[in-house]
């Protein structure tokens, strides 16, 4: 492989790993803004109409719950069921909602930010691995 298909692929790598660092960073900012402006309500866990008993899978449920003006408003479940931590028909979640979206909601305790903060550290590390291979194919390397 020549140089230039190496800086290629690193340019490609790199910009792999800057979209993988933006949506962990996106994704951890939008948590923390609704969990810290977000409006707190209690929501109603309903088994999803598709969802049969003998699922090895089972579709995440959906969430009810009453916004600040009265609307019910009714969600697919932002988190899955866990073994841990199962979410029955008829179960309460204490979960935040965007006043001005409230299809957008993060399930107390449920976040998930290690998530974000593993897409981030990945991102990090996919765009040095990059940096490291354009270093090692510039002019009067002969590594590769």
């Amino acid at each position: 492989m020549s140089a230039g298909d190496m800086v290629v692929l690193a340019v490609f790598a790199a910009c792999g790993g800057g979209l993988m660092a933006l949506a962990g960073i996106t994704s951890l900012r939008q948590t923390r803004r609704i969990a810290r402006s977000g409006v707190r309500v209690w929501a109603l866990v309903k088994r999803n109409p598709g969802s049969r008993d003998d699922d090895p899978a089972p579709p995440r449920p959906l969430l009810q719950f009453t916004t600040e003006d009265g609307r019910v408003v009714e969600i697919v479940s932002p988190v899955a069921p866990t073994r841990r931590r199962p979410l029955q028909h008829g179960d309460t979640l204490l979960i935040t909602y965007d006043p001005a979206n409230p299809g957008t909601v993060v399930v107390y305790n449920r976040e998930r930010r290690l998530l974000d903060y593993v897409f981030i550290a990945a991102g990090a590390i996919v765009v040095l691995l990059a940096l490291v291979l354009v270093s090692l194919t510039g002019p009067g390397c002969d590594a590769l």
